[in-house]
């Protein structure tokens, strides 16, 4: 490597500088302040865990997303966490063991081996909020309108909630009787959107014309609300699992649009995001100008089964980092600082009158920038602390 090549960052994984940094903690703080005032209370995970537990629950998809090191001390193998949602599962789980509703938040930094989308980064601030202990229409409605709170703190003024419910696809998958292999033909074709991937994998692995003609109907039903009525028709044959989630998106829909009147709610029933470790709901909110979802969750439940207790779980997270572009003036907006001289020259009474004139601003709110040496100036629109007839005193 040469001494031009040193300082480069891996692929998908980026430095904040000062401005952004400090946007971004601001954001972090407004944030978990919020879900605090929900009622979510703040873990910090480790950074690293045995793989034992960091990758279990969540499916093949977060094992291929994470990287692997050997612990130096046991010779086991540990993952750097890509996803901070099973490390919650956990200590609801086993840590915590309390009995009826839990209400937990987070915001740390994971990694991925590669990026979930194109442009996106290796190295996400994932925030987020899971609710445990209840398995009732209610803590899914909570946490899609904590998610959308989430983003209209951020600034994000025109969101579009995208709500699904993989449990439709589950259960004409299991009245298909479909084997591993096609089942997972059908699953890839699904989530490419792809017609004519679709209709090969349904021709030729379904052989009832009436569970064959609801798959292509699941693969067509994503729009405005007319979707559920579309699918009420569509689907009329298939299991009461299936008619049952249509009325939870219904009311999930109704109670959104009535919290939240200016959120487009779109469906898409044969979103499959997740669907090896969601059970239910999933949804996700998209902003203009942005291709991927800007925040994403789903009912998951009995996840804490692999921990040794089986609860109800519905959460969500976002990336702070992504949440940048979209931050309001408001909270970009930085302190306007105060210069405070260098102390060459002063006496000792004079010394420690502007020590506690700076302590005193500082403990009002106030950045108070002090100089080490003479010849430093104040920056730019910076107000300033000079000496006049003995006391110091604070110019604009």
């Amino acid at each position: 490597m040469t001494i031009a090549d040193r300082w480069l960052l891996p692929d998908g994984v980026e430095e904040l500088l000062p401005e952004q940094a400090g946007q971004v903690e601001l954001l972090r703080r407004k944030l978990l302040d919020l879900y605090q005032s929900w009622g979510y209370e703040l873990v910090i995970p480790p950074l690293l865990e045995f793989t034992d537990s960091l990758l279990v629950g969540l499916g093949d998809d977060i094992d291929l997303q994470t990287f692997k090191v050997v612990d130096q001390l046991s010779g086991r193998t540990m993952g750097i966490r890509a996803d901070i949602t099973p490390q919650t599962a956990r200590i609801d789980a086993h840590s915590l063991k309390r009995e009826g509703t839990t209400r937990l938040c987070y915001a740390g930094s994971v990694l991925h081996t590669k990026p979930k989308a194109l442009l996106a980064s290796r190295s996400p601030i994932q925030l987020g909020a899971e609710l445990y202990g209840d398995a009732g229409l209610g803590s899914d409605i909570e946490i899609i309108s904590l998610m959308l709170e989430t983003l209209r703190c951020a600034g994000l003024s025109q969101v579009t909630l995208d709500l699904g419910h993989v449990g439709i696809y589950r259960a004409l998958v299991a009245l298909a009787d479909l084997s591993v292999d096609a089942e997972r033909v059908l699953h890839d074709a699904l989530q490419r959107k792809s017609a004519g991937d679709i209709e090969a994998a349904i021709a030729s692995s379904i052989t009832d014309s009436t569970v064959a003609d609801m798959m292509r109907a699941l693969s067509q039903l994503n729009g405005d609300r007319s979707v559920l009525a579309k699918a009420k028709d569509a689907l009329a044959g298939a299991p009461k699992a299936v008619l049952a989630a249509l009325d939870d998106l219904e009311q999930v829909a109704d109670r959104i649009a009535s919290r939240m009147p200016d959120v487009d709610i779109y469906f898409d029933l044969s979103e499959l995001r997740g669907y090896h470790y969601h059970t239910g709901l999933v949804f996700s909110a998209l902003a203009p100008g942005h291709g991927q979802a800007v925040a994403n969750g789903g009912r998951y439940d009995d996840i804490g089964e692999v921990f040794g207790r089986a609860r109800p779980a519905t959460g969500f997270a976002t990336d702070l980092k992504a949440l940048l572009n979209y931050l309001s003036l408001e909270t970009q907006q930085t302190s306007n600082s105060i210069f405070a001289p260098s102390d060459d020259g002063l006496s000792a009474a004079e010394d420690k009158q502007l020590w506690n004139t700076i302590q005193q601003l500082r403990a009002d709110g106030e950045v108070v920038v002090c100089g080490v040496k003479a010849e430093d100036l104040p920056t730019k629109d910076c107000r300033s602390l000079i000496l006049k007839d003995g006391q110091w005193q604070l110019i604009v």
